[in-house]
């Protein structure tokens, strides 16, 4: 079977930055949802028309990734407003309760990059946003999508994962 949307994918990859730093490996392949939320528009784009065993490798910019990085989304908020052990790397959807940064979007997920006694910066770029990426493929298998993982727009469940979210464990790699 030939990959076209909806289709699920078997991928493995490996994810390294455009200085090739290792970001992800993926070795145990796992299943993607073609049409879907699963995969980057340029990544789906290259995998059609393929089939299993088809091997590639992908360079895409930051447009065609996790975009491009946003000075106006790293902010600082009085250290009052977070919880008394607010550390770097905690994560926060949308702007914390007590934020005073004005028209600050409420669907992203700000992350804490550096505490002081009087504030804490806080930043609202993807881990990987403004980055070239390097994402090496493997398909080791594609089957048709089952009505429930069209309708999902993924495979699985809340557990799954998803190329789109992926981001580095604790990294902050601006």
């Amino acid at each position: 079977m030939q990959i076209q949307a909806p289709c699920v994918v078997s991928l493995s990859w490996r994810l390294e930055d455009a200085h090739g730093q290792l970001i992800d490996n993926l070795a145990e392949p796992l299943e993607f949802l073609v049409g879907g939320d699963d995969l980057f528009p340029k990544v789906e784009e290259a995998l059609a028309g393929q089939g299993e065993g088809h091997e590639m490798t992908l360079h895409l910019e930051p447009e065609h990734a996790f975009g491009d990085y946003d000075a106006q989304l790293v902010f600082f908020e009085e250290r009052a407003i977070f919880p008394e052990h607010v550390e770097v790397g905690m994560r926060f959807e949308g702007p914390p309760p007590g934020s005073t940064t004005p028209d600050l979007p409420a669907d992203v997920i700000y992350s804490v990059t550096e505490v002081y006694d009087t504030h804490v910066v806080l930043d609202g770029n993807h881990p990987l946003a403004g980055i070239a990426l390097v994402l090496q493929i493997k398909v080791h298998a594609v089957r048709e999508a089952s009505a429930e993982e069209i309708e999902n727009g993924g495979v699985g469940g809340e557990s799954a994962v998803s190329l789109t979210d992926l981001a580095p464990p604790g990294a902050t790699l601006h």
